[in-house]
């Protein structure tokens, strides 16, 4: 593969370097584009221009940066999920639990602006929107149903910005999206335990654009709108597995996977209430209801459903708050609630998404004229969800293992920093 993990596929979830599904934001998506954010808890992102990483949010923002900015960071990602349940099969129940499933990562992030004209400015952006990575193990008793699951991304952005009016700008860019997945899932039972049943990995690249814009009501108001496009990525690899090759399960078998990348839209607001104080808010909206199911493609061959999904759309809700303490000195806070995407119907353990509070603290310190320095610290709560997953029949999951029915529990810690230099 071209990247550096095994992903396609399934469903599955994240990171320019990143974590678990029942994190950030929904589903395999992620918010932590720059510390920065992190301290008001990505409140108001939409129309805040803080330093050059603004663009990744609203490429618009750019025209109220000058000169030439650089902003560099990363943000840990700490992630404590754990799953309890039961795998039935017949009349013979056996306890399917792990803990810690979901791994720790460190997501990255560089940004550079530059203000080429007094009303165009023009940008470079390099982060990630998607990734996760869960490993429940071959030991976990509803491995069937799948036992592990990542999604892998890196992101690059070419913005632009221009002042149309003296209050109005918009702005856009081209995004190039590499990605790489794999899902998979092992027998608990029929066969030895820890066979693989069907196993994915793919990669791929794609393309994708962004449009923003910001209009400032008056000198203490201002609202901002941005949107990125869905991605289409077809994950192309190999598959494995005695649901592929009943002969020779561990054989490689050429194939791909259809992944999208859903479509997102915010709409954001920031207010100077005081010299001092300074409030803002965000409304996400991500296309989730575009993720209904994993299908493996394979030259030649009829297609093989891997996992419905059946996912839906989701939002997020975001107030922040930043308080200048001393003229060097900006302390920040926020609060956000993440809706889940998935009902307990179609929930998975390997993607055990659900609804998230987010509580943020930061601050940001003016080191010199030039370089700011930034840190940011969040506790995401993770919302107990229930799950049950079943596929009966000859030949279904369930046959090699049993129905599962469990519950979801996890919280998550993210502390970031992040440098910023004005030229």
């Amino acid at each position: 593969m071209k990247m550096n993990k095994t992903l396609l596929s399934a469903a599955v979830a994240v990171g320019l370097l990143s974590t678990s599904s029942v994190t950030h934001a929904a589903g395999f998506q992620l918010a932590e584009y720059s510390a920065t954010g992190l301290g008001r808890a990505y409140a108001g992102e939409a129309a805040m221009a803080d330093n050059a990483g603004a663009q990744w949010r609203n490429p618009a923002m750019l025209t109220y940066l000058e000169g030439t900015q650089v902003s560099v960071g990363a943000i840990y990602v700490d992630p404590n999920i754990d799953i309890e349940g039961t795998s039935t099969s017949g009349n013979t129940s056996t306890p399917a639990n792990s803990k810690d499933f979901a791994h720790s990562a460190v997501i990255p992030n560089f940004y550079v602006s530059h203000k080429y004209s007094e009303k165009l400015a023009i940008g470079f952006a390099a982060g990630t929107n998607y990734g996760m990575e869960t490993d429940l193990g071959k030991d976990f008793a509803g491995a069937n149903h799948g036992n592990e699951a990542s999604v892998i991304s890196m992101e690059l952005n070419l913005n632009a910005a221009y002042q149309v009016l003296e209050n109005v700008s918009v702005g856009g860019g081209v995004r190039y999206v590499m990605a790489e997945g794999s899902f998979g899932a092992t027998a608990t039972g029929t066969l030895p335990v820890g066979t693989t049943l069907k196993y994915m990995e793919g990669d791929d690249t794609a393309w994708g654009w962004q449009v923003g814009t910001a209009w400032q009501i008056n000198e203490n108001n201002r609202l901002g709108f941005t949107y990125k496009s869905e991605v289409d990525l077809t994950l192309e690899g190999h598959a494995k597995g005695f649901a592929f090759n009943m002969a020779n399960p561990n054989a490689h078998k050429p194939g791909s996977m259809d992944l999208a990348l859903p479509a997102t839209a915010e709409i954001a607001s920031f207010h100077q209430l005081t010299d001092k104080v300074a409030v803002h808010a965000s409304v996400n909206w991500t296309d989730w209801s575009s993720f209904k199911e994993l299908v493996a493609d394979f030259p030649g061959e009829p297609s093989d459903l891997i996992k419905e999904e059946n996912w839906e759309d989701n939002y997020r809700f975001a107030i922040g708050t930043t308080y200048q303490m001393t003229p060097k000195l900006a302390l920040r806070s926020g609060i956000a609630y993440d809706t889940s995407a998935v009902s307990e119907e179609h929930r998975t353990a390997t993607i055990p998404e659900t609804d998230r509070t987010w509580l943020s603290i930061g601050a940001g310190y003016q080191w010199s004229e030039q370089l700011t320095l930034d840190a940011g610290f969040t506790y995401i709560l993770a919302k107990d969800a229930k799950m049950h997953e079943s596929d009966p029949g000859f030949g279904g999951a369930d046959m090699f293992g049993g129905s599962f029915e469990g519950e979801v529990s996890g919280s998550i810690w993210l502390v970031g920093v992040q440098a910023n230099y004005r030229f």
